[in-house]
């Protein structure tokens, strides 16, 4: 049985509490690693080793070296690809294809993206009248990361690399019920990076690890990315040592179609865009809002085209379009807000109940057939919270303006798509929006320079291209008086 363990200080270590929980696949129900289970001491000994780390080799490195060495980090994981696919659909239940082709690239291209773009970011000079002033970035010290279970490599590494570009150390949390890839991304960055500059503590959130890192008087920054709940623990937490937060957190993402939108297209894409990864994304269009001349044939058309194209099985099977969801207790929660849209009166176009004819294997897998609902109205508890799961309900519409006031009818405001045809309609839309992110005709195109984050309790702050930066780093002003 492989055991998981923590990386402190360039050691891989266990617990001094030789405490260990269960790593899960959640495809098969099967136990595939052990897990040592950390807590406040593995936390302190972390934040140590990554507080003296800043005044070792790593806080004077030039910046070409320290990117140098981020761009061999991405190699790293380049090299161990299929290693880190199977690892990730394995823990998660992530379709080895979207694993292969998503998750491992793009955790390797954060590396790669971040190494490059901070070279050329510049800081400001302003000249008085007798007098010289210019800007300074510095690390903001040693960084705190809590990863989430969805995209473990993909969001964990979103963060890790413009920490360690900017020249901080990290501590890093990952899921408890994804372990894997962090261990795999502790084994590659640890053969690269000094000892100290990267710390993997595995463990549990709340009255754990989690809640140590938060509350460290000795950690400079959190950056977190799951529930919103979860957030708002650790920002209590990190209250007392007035730590710099940078939060991405749950949505109840609005898909909006007009009827002169570009219908296959369209239907294309929310098919993704519902379901790609079981729906546990937090991009996801779980809303969907059709102009009522289309409804129907929208309706229709997207319910042909799950049952043409979704394939529900198993993970490790190139041919399964969707796979299991990530743990037991997410699946009996999503399989909750099925049964409260069924109580609401919803109309069940397809889908709706635990997925049928699976290989005997799979019997203690938890999966859940891709589920679409009508008639459910705006105050239902499946159309106002975040399910994260197969499950997208839609709703028809009249005007613009109807449109625009359903889909900020929200708590959340992380991401939103607008098809339409129409360049007025798009501009109005997409400012209008209470959204972090806007889509136009399309879905979860990504460029990593431009600004990520989400509006009300989907978020604080921002990141990607200089906005990591900005987060990751202390601008100070220096004024010469000539």
């Amino acid at each position: 049985m492989k055991e998981i363990k923590h990386l402190i200080n360039g050691e891989f270590v266990g617990s001094a509490s030789g405490k260990m929980f269960d790593d899960i696949n959640p495809a098969t129900g099967q136990v595939i690693a052990r897990v040592h289970e950390g807590g406040k001491a593995e936390i302190d000994a972390a934040v140590s080793a990554a507080r003296a780390a800043l005044k070792g080799p790593w806080g004077t490195m030039p910046l070409d070296q320290r990117m140098a060495l981020l761009r061999q980090v991405a190699e790293g994981i380049q090299a161990r690809a299929e290693e880190f696919a199977q690892a990730e659909s394995a823990d998660n239940g992530m379709p080895i294809t979207l694993a292969r082709t998503a998750a491992v690239p793009r955790g390797s291209a954060n590396f790669t993206q971040f190494a490059e773009h901070f070279k050329y970011v510049a800081t400001e000079t302003w000249e008085m009248d007798g007098a010289l002033n210019y800007s300074l970035r510095r690390p903001l010290g040693v960084i705190g990361i809590i990863s989430p279970w969805n995209f473990p490599l993909l969001l964990s590494t979103w963060k890790i690399a413009p920490a360690l570009a900017s020249g901080n150390t990290v501590v890093m949390k990952p899921s408890e019920e994804t372990p894997m890839t962090a261990l795999l991304t502790a084994e590659v960055i640890n053969e690269i990076l000094p000892p100290g500059v990267f710390n993997v503590v595995q463990g549990y959130g709340a009255d754990s690890a989690g809640a140590a890192l938060s509350e460290h008087p000795d950690v400079d920054g959190i950056t977190f990315t799951g529930e919103t709940t979860t957030g708002k623990t650790i920002m209590r937490a990190a209250a007392d040592g007035l730590k710099k937060l940078s939060f991405e957190l749950g949505g109840k993402n609005p898909n909006i179609v007009f009827a002169d939108a570009d219908l296959e297209e369209a239907l294309t894409t929310t098919l993704r865009s519902s379901f790609a990864n079981q729906g546990e994304v937090c991009l996801c269009g779980s809303r969907i809002y059709v102009q009522r001349p289309i409804f129907d044939e929208f309706v229709a058309g997207l319910v042909a085209k799950v049952k043409a194209n979704v394939k529900v099985g198993d993970p490790s099977d190139p041919s399964s379009t969707m796979g299991s969801l990530v743990s037991r207790e997410h699946f009996q929660r999503v399989m909750s807000f099925i049964e409260s849209a069924r109580a609401d009166g919803a109309t069940f176009k397809c889908g709706g109940k635990v997925a049928e004819d699976l290989p005997d294997h799979l019997a203690e897998g938890v999966f859940i057939e891709p589920t679409v609902i009508t008639g459910l109205g705006p105050d239902c508890k499946a159309q106002r919270q975040e399910i994260f799961g197969p499950v997208v309900s839609i709703t028809p519409f009249d005007t613009e303006e109807e449109a625009l006031a359903l889909a900020n009818d929200t708590r959340y405001g992380l991401g939103a798509t607008v098809w339409t045809q129409n360049l007025g309609t798009a501009h109005r839309m997409s400012a209008g929006l209470e959204a972090g992110i806007i889509w136009v005709n399309t879905w979860f195109l990504r460029d990593l320079r431009t600004p990520f984050g989400g509006m009300k309790n989907s978020g604080i702050g921002r990141e990607g291209g200089v906005h990591s930066l900005e987060f990751y780093s202390e601008l100070k002003n220096i004024c010469i008086k000539l």
